[in-house]
């Protein structure tokens, strides 16, 4: 059984691996964006696409890189066994903040270009940030109806907060 454990240890840490080299190329992306949009002079409305393009590119980043941590933080660093319902929450909440903000950033994003492109998508870019509240309410709820688990099981929130030390 030690075997499987390393075994998907290894295979965490390949896909937070991963997870981390594709946050990079989109920052490099992103990066790359910005400096097209330098090059293009400011007050242009080609670079001003291509500033809200850098964001948005900016924000997938940092979904990307905000699951690779959260990969190394539960699974490797903190060995943590997620069968646990209190880590379930604590590792659903993380990954779920991340979420909803990179959402309301590609909401926000979107209609900024869209506004200005094509005025005809803003009902798409519209239903991103509707599917963004009901993330968030879904969220809310999933949160305040497990609110009752940590006081049936106060041994395994006080367990997962000491493994709290070991990340920082």
């Amino acid at each position: 059984m030690k075997i499987v454990i390393r075994l998907l240890a290894v295979l965490h840490a390949s896909v937070a691996l991963l997870f981390a080299s594709a946050g990079l190329l989109l920052i490099g992306s992103a990066g790359h964006l910005l400096w097209r949009a330098v090059s293009a002079g400011i007050g242009d409305s080609a670079s001003a696409r291509l500033v809200i393009e850098g964001i948005g590119l900016l924000a997938i980043a940092l979904v990307a890189l905000e699951i690779t941590q959260t990969v190394v933080e539960e699974e490797i660093v903190r060995e943590a066994n997620i069968s646990a319902p209190t880590r379930v929450r604590r590792y659903v909440s993380r990954f779920l903040a991340v979420v909803v903000v990179a959402l309301a950033v590609e909401t926000l994003v979107a209609t900024f270009a869209l506004q200005h492109e094509n005025p005809a998508g803003l009902p798409q870019a519209a239903s991103i940030g509707f599917a963004t509240a009901a993330l968030l309410l879904g969220w809310g709820a999933f949160v305040w109806l497990n609110r009752s688990a940590e006081d049936i099981e106060p041994d395994a929130m006080r367990k997962a907060k000491d493994e709290d030390v070991k990340v920082e």
